[in-house]
């Protein structure tokens, strides 16, 4: 999910690992802090924000065309054997008080890859929106705050941002279901612990709208000192004509603190949608984190996750992947975050890049890819 996802649950799983207290968040654009306080200047609630994210992954396939991953997907260290950025970006937002916006713009791999699947048309396509993480406006009223515009997803447990995620690749179910969303946000905070949204969206993971009909998306959220947990649905019309493409799906997405040293946090996917014929498809997921903080500095993180697509809609072919990541992630200094990650995936289906090439130049595919990958992020 991206820029910066600022649902309560990754809210809180951003406080458990920086070990702050809520007092410092009164700075960001989307969080309410009510004070007896004047009301802060302009020029105070004016924060600007940035970073660069730069990666090196050694694929033990040595794909033909540099490609890590499977097409549509690579949002994290998509292009093997060189040096290059996943994401650089910069931004400014303005606290509402009551009225606010954020504008958060970037390029590099990762922003290609998330825009690629963007409606082509009239004032519309990857061109058009290649650099744009969020653009939106908000509106603060007591616990309800409007968001329009595009804006970070509600669904999943990882951002679109490397230094707020655990491992630096991204899991399968984070690269299948939308990073961003653009529509109208109604976020009410009922009090602390609780909170719920209200989405009316474009479509999944689109600025431009590829049919006629609009998307609802809901989340039901709980943040407590040791478990933060959301329930996150999307219903709306994915198909390019009529009645065919309705997609029903549900997320499920827990984090909780065994300790100060130990967090984990585990997520699960349902989705089915109507294809051409009368006929659905679906897809299922699950997935496990843990992360131990040895020092101040230095973590370790293991996650497993399974993917069934069993009817090819969302990858593009009939499959079951399976994804193991060790992630070694030391913080140097404030500012900068380093990981060192090993991958394995492996799949029912021959969809990984290799070496070789067809009499065509296209890559033989097979069935498991081996990835070492070293990310840096600096950001501000």
């Amino acid at each position: 999910m991206w820029p910066i996802d600022t649902s309560p649950l990754l809210l809180s799983l951003l406080l458990q690992q920086a070990d702050v207290s809520p007092s410092h968040l009164q700075h960001d654009p989307y969080v309410r802090v009510t004070t007896e306080e004047e009301t802060p200047s302009l020029l105070s609630r004016l924060k600007p924000e940035g970073g660069v994210d730069v990666y090196y992954a050694h694929n033990f396939n040595r794909p033909a065309n540099a490609a890590n991953f499977i097409p549509g997907t690579g949002t994290t260290a998509k292009r093997a054997g060189e040096i290059t950025i996943n994401l650089a970006s910069l931004g400014l937002s303005l606290a509402p008080e009551p009225v606010g916006f954020k504008v958060l713009l970037g390029f590099g791999t990762g922003a290609e890859v998330v825009h690629a699947a963007e409606p082509e048309g009239v004032a519309t396509g990857p061109e058009v929106w290649r650099y744009v993480q969020q653009a939106s406006l908000s509106f603060a009223h007591g616990p309800v705050v409007l968001e329009a515009g595009i804006y970070p997803s509600h669904i999943g447990l990882e951002s679109f941002q490397s230094q707020l995620n655990w491992t630096y690749t991204r899991s399968w179910m984070g690269e299948l279901s939308p990073y961003y969303q653009t529509g109208l946000k109604g976020t009410w905070t009922v009090n602390p612990k609780w909170s719920v949204q209200l989405h009316l969206l474009n479509g999944w993971q689109t600025i431009g709208d590829n049919n006629h009909g609009l998307a609802v998306g809901t989340q039901v959220a709980y943040s407590g000192d040791r478990l933060s947990a959301s329930f996150n649905t999307f219903i709306g019309e994915e198909g390019t004509e009529g009645n065919e493409g309705l997609r029903l799906f549900a997320d499920v997405v827990a984090t909780y603190r065994v300790t100060d040293a130990l967090r984990l946090a585990a997520t699960a996917d349902v989705g089915t949608q109507h294809i051409t014929g009368g006929e659905r498809a679906y897809w299922y997921a699950a997935g496990f984190n843990a992360r131990y903080q040895f020092i101040d500095p230095v973590a370790l993180v293991g996650r497993a996750e399974v993917y069934r697509d069993a009817d090819g809609l969302m990858t593009g072919a009939e499959q079951t992947l399976a994804a193991g990541t060790l992630t070694l992630e030391v913080k140097p200094a404030t500012p900068l975050v380093l990981k060192l990650e090993a991958r394995y995936d492996h799949s029912t289906a021959d969809v990984f890049a290799g070496r070789a090439t067809t009499d065509e130049g296209a890559p033989v595919l097979k069935d498991a890819e081996t990835l070492v990958v070293l990310g840096a992020t600096a950001y501000f």
